[in-house]
Order: C-alpha cells, then sequence, then structure tokens
C-alpha cells in the first residue's frame, strides 16, 4: 500500500553540456541574448562599467608585469656584466634559432582545427546578439585602460 517509488531520472551532464554553448554553461541555461532581457541602457551600462573595470585592472597588471619583467633583465645584465653570471650567447642564438623554425613549421599550414572554428563561431555569435553590451565593454575598457 505505502511502497516507495524508487525510479530516479538520470541525467548525464556530459551528454547535456555537448549541445550547450559556452556562454550559456557559464552564464546559465536560461541566459540567451541580453538585448531579450535588458534595454539598451541598461545593457551599455552593464558593458561599460565591466569594461572599465577589466581595462583598469589590466592596465595596473600590465605595469606590474612590464617593471617586473625589466627590472629582472636589468639586473641580469648587471650581474653579466660584474661577472656573476655568464651568458653562453652562442646557445642562446642557436635556441633563438630553434624557436623561429618552430615558429615557421606551425605557421605554414595555416590549418585552424574544427574545435577552436567552432569556439570562434560560438564566439561571433554572442557578439552580434549582444552588439550593444560588447560596445560598451570595449568602450568601457578603453577609458579603464586610459584611466
Amino acid at each position: 500500500a505505502g511502497a516507495k517509488d524508487d525510479s530516479f531520472n538520470v541525467l548525464d551532464l556530459a551528454e547535456y553540456t555537448k549541445n550547450r554553448p559556452w556562454w550559456r554553461k557559464i552564464f546559465a541555461p536560461s541566459s540567451g541574448s541580453s538585448a531579450e532581457k535588458y534595454n539598451v541602457a541598461t545593457q551599455l551600462v552593464i558593458g561599460g562599467v565591466t569594461g572599465w573595470c577589466t581595462g583598469f585592472i589590466f592596465q595596473k597588471v600590465g605595469k606590474l608585469a612590464a617593471t617586473a619583467v625589466g627590472g629582472g633583465f636589468f639586473l641580469l645584465q648587471i650581474a653579466n656584466h660584474t661577472g656573476y653570471i655568464k651568458v653562453d650567447w652562442k646557445l642562446v642564438e642557436r635556441d633563438v634559432n630553434k624557436a623561429k623554425q618552430q615558429l615557421k613549421f606551425h605557421s605554414s599550414g595555416n590549418k585552424v582545427s574544427p574545435e577552436v572554428k567552432s569556439r570562434v563561431d560560438e564566439v561571433i555569435i554572442f557578439l552580434k546578439k549582444n552588439v550593444i553590451l560588447t560596445g560598451g565593454f570595449a568602450g568601457g575598457f578603453m577609458l579603464g585602460m586610459a584611466s
């Protein structure tokens, strides 16, 4: 009379997510184009604020990275000049030439893998659906880099 029903619905997440665009995996299944949810002013504000924050952070991190790389190179030059370290320039030149050959080899194929092409197509579709948000983000990013 009071028997439990022990049947379960099993959801295979791997199969479910294979057919979902990457932005829906990140933002939630119900999120599509922001144009469907927000008016133009809201999209511009959201895009502009997130773009400005991203640009500001990129600017600060970029300055820090440039200072670290430049300072490290400067210290290596001083250490080399004073004799603390010895640089084998022939070995450096050989490795640079090897790297150049590898770059020429990889760039001569000019074949884009289908996985990369599908990701690029997904990004382009997302940008087309959210033109106003993307424009606001780009403008905000430029302002963030400049401030």
